[in-house]
């Protein structure tokens, strides 16, 4: 009974592993892409101008961006080495998670048009004060230590 539950559990792990395969492949190849893409010195002068204006580039540029949230945590990584500001990482990984411009057709298809707007529009100004709060927050945990 043990040994007949542990072969099926290994199955399918191995099953689960060879679907997520492709996503992570895509993943390194979509971080590959960015890095490439956002250099330092671009990315330099998209962001760092004002927290907020930061907040708001980087909401659209998720919201634009279509990708699967493993590759937003990477692709976040890449950013904040090369400089960009964390306030505008984290509007871009919350919109590029919650806002879907590519996806919109299909989720009006789906579910209205009327609902897929108001979803998406809901979700870019949270991914905005999502940024803002999280980056202030941070802030003042850092001035109490």
């Amino acid at each position: 009974m043990l040994r007949h539950r542990l072969t099926q559990s290994l199955r399918k792990t191995t099953r689960t592993f060879v679907n997520l395969l492709p996503i992570i492949l895509g993943m390194i190849l979509l971080t590959s892409l960015a890095s490439t893409v956002f250099p330092e010195r671009i990315s330099a002068d998209l962001f760092g101008r004002h927290a907020a204006l930061d907040a708001l580039i980087g909401a659209s540029v998720g919201s634009i961006a279509a990708g699967h949230p493993l590759a937003s945590y990477l692709l976040g990584g890449e950013l904040l080495k090369s400089g960009v500001s964390l306030i505008a990482v984290t509007a871009l990984i919350v919109s590029w998670v919650t806002v879907g411009m590519v996806q919109l057709p299909a989720e009006a298809l789906m579910l209205g048009m009327r609902f897929a707007i108001y979803r998406n529009v809901i979700c870019f100004i949270s991914a905005i004060a999502v940024a803002i709060l999280s980056f202030h927050t941070l802030q003042l945990i850092s001035q109490v230590q």
